[in-house]
């Protein structure tokens, strides 16, 4: 009995545990995601979800610089496209993510509603 117990509770733990990001890039603060330097995390509305794409190239990625998967160990709701470039660049709920050069500092939203296309992560 105590063996079944173990065993049900260890397989609980391992699938609880991958229900998570555990290293995703990203974190929540102040009610939006965040990257690693506390900068606000955007989508865009011409990012097809599940697409695998960004259309967000050229002057578009530089003024909307792509949050970087690295090596991250990622769990949904989180996943990586392969870019252009070939980097990696993560994603969420199917979306790629992506910060704002205009924005200076930790908690700055300056890019949220930008041409109405151009939205902060909040869930």
């Amino acid at each position: 009995m105590k063996s079944v117990s173990l065993g049900t509770a260890v397989l609980f733990a391992l699938f609880t545990q991958s229900a998570v990001a555990v290293d995703a890039p990203v974190k929540k603060a102040g009610g939006v995601l965040v990257d690693s330097r506390g900068m606000t995390v955007y989508t865009y509305d011409n990012d097809a979800a599940n697409s695998g794409k960004s259309t967000c190239t050229g002057a578009c990625a530089q003024n909307w610089p792509p949050v970087q998967a690295g090596d991250a160990k990622l769990a949904a709701p989180y996943s990586t496209i392969t870019r252009d470039d070939g980097s990696k660049q993560l994603a969420y709920k199917g979306k790629p993510l992506y910060t704002f050069v205009k924005d200076k500092k930790s908690g700055d939203k300056t890019g949220d509603k930008v041409k109405d296309v151009w939205h902060v992560v909040t869930d």
